[in-house]
């Protein structure tokens, strides 16, 4: 459990220097840009694999939380189809999705985590959703103050494409790629 919770801390962290020092991250960035995003990855990707190493040590273990809904494990599917068209057009010029969703990375991580708590009960899953639900709330809150404009030019193809990369990504990580990391098959 604790290899996990070492994950989720490092990890968070540094995502959330923009939150609570963000001009010490804008100082950063223009002093030294090559550097300080280099580091932002390598503590990243270090919180990520403790994340993911934490995980796999904790989950056959861990002690049952709550008793999931029945319908937990639908909603969950709807949700995280959401979830992959907001991540697909949160890496798209801007379309409509990004204009009425405004932050489609933050919203997406909120549905992709709040659809796995639905469906999992245990605290290694309570710890791991529940921390990204979290932070999303917290950072998609916090983006208000600053006002980051509409987008100016509005792509509605980039919402077609990210429509269908997110169903086909979707498709392919839950009919397949889900059961081969994580050993459990949503489908199956």
């Amino acid at each position: 459990m604790w290899v996990l919770i070492l994950g989720l801390v490092v990890f968070f962290v540094v995502h959330s220097v923009r939150m609570v020092a963000g001009g010490f991250r804008e100082a950063q960035l223009a002093s030294a840009p090559g550097i300080w995003k280099g580091l932002y990855s390598l503590v990243s990707l270090a919180g990520f694999a403790l994340i993911i190493w934490g995980w796999i040590l904790f989950r056959p273990d861990a002690p049952e939380i709550f008793e999931p809904p029945a319908w937990g494990r639908h909603a969950a599917s709807l949700l995280v189809l959401v979830a992959f068209i907001l991540l697909a057009a949160a890496n798209m010029p801007a379309g409509y999705i990004k204009k009425w969703v405004r932050h489609p990375m933050l919203v997406g991580v909120m549905l992709w985590a709040l659809g796995h708590l639905l469906a999992n009960g245990d605290l290694a899953s309570l710890l791991l959703f529940g921390s990204f639900l979290v932070y999303s709330a917290v950072n998609r809150v916090a983006v208000i103050p600053r006002g980051d404009p509409a987008p100016s030019v509005l792509r509605p193809r980039s919402d077609l494409v990210a429509v269908l990369a997110g169903a086909v990504l979707y498709a392919l990580f839950a009919f397949w790629l889900h059961g081969v990391l994580f050993g459990t098959a949503p489908f199956g």
